[in-house]
């Protein structure tokens, strides 16, 4: 029958799909450790150093942690969660033009490409999602059912980064700065975003702008369910509704829709940009 053909292709498909995603992905990830002497345990110790210096200066210097009960698990929320975002678009950037040979030597969806960058991220991701865990319970924060709802939020925050990831490829496919804008753009993204300080200490109209970033919902939604403090301020605090949930998930809608629509534009002609 016609429609057990097409699901029965479909099937194949989505299997081929899977294959190229997993090695291609698991390739990339012991490739992005090939050459260096500590080797894995770097994915732990790049997020490790930052919270080290950073905690030094803005916690102990600038008295950060003075009346903040769990600023260091506030702080490697923020870093673990930053390190992943920057990671993927990082490595996704390159998704295109870093595997030309794969573009002009095989058939298969682009797309695939920039998922199999997060995919390298995700494991790394994972591994630094341990040891915050380890410092949450050494911080003497203990698990609620409402820990229930951080898979959710990781979910968005991943969607979100891969959006972002496809369209720095796809420009960067046709445009070389792109990778030095995104490298500047990076650098002045962590300090405007509340990683490392509290929302509270931005004026209230810059709150109001940073809660546009799904990153930052995300991430202070993840903190408030995690370290409830007024410190955690959501985008519903800053708002003053619940509703105001839409504004961030309507940046992630617009993001997607422009992702989609750049893709589809240079899909055909990635392997000759490349």
């Amino acid at each position: 029958m016609p429609g057990t053909r097409n699901a029965a292709s479909e099937g194949v498909d989505l299997a081929y799909i899977g294959r190229v995603l997993r090695v291609v992905s698991v390739a990339d990830f012991k490739l992005k450790y090939a050459d260096s002497s500590l080797g894995y345990a770097w994915s732990v110790a790049k997020p490790l150093a930052y919270f080290a210096v950073l905690y030094a200066v803005f916690g102990r210097f600038f008295r950060l942690n003075l009346g903040f009960k769990h600023y260091p698990a506030y702080l490697l929320i923020g870093i673990v969660l930053w390190t992943f975002f920057l990671d993927t678009t990082n490595l996704g950037l390159w998704s295109f033009v870093g595997n030309s040979s794969l573009l002009k030597k095989l058939a298969f969806p682009r797309i695939v490409l920039p998922m199999a960058a997060s995919m390298t991220t995700l494991l790394t991701f994972a591994v630094n999602l341990i040891v915050l865990a380890i410092l949450i319970a050494i911080d003497g924060l203990r698990p609620a059912l409402s820990w229930l709802f951080v898979p959710l939020l990781l979910l968005e925050l991943y969607v979100f980064t891969l959006a972002i990831s496809v369209i720095l490829a796809t420009l960067h496919a046709r445009m070389r700065d792109i990778g030095q804008v995104w490298e500047l753009a990076g650098q002045l993204l962590f300090y405007a975003t509340p990683i490392i300080y509290p929302v509270g200490f931005l004026p209230r109209w810059a709150q109001y702008i940073a809660f546009a970033n799904p990153f930052v919902q995300v991430l202070q939604d993840i903190r408030a369910v995690i370290v409830p403090q007024r410190e955690a301020m959501t985008v519903a605090v800053v708002y003053g509704s619940e509703a105001a949930r839409a504004v961030p998930l309507a940046t992630l809608t617009i993001m997607l829709m422009i992702a989609w629509w750049i893709f589809k534009r240079d899909e055909p002609y990635l392997a000759e940009l490349t």
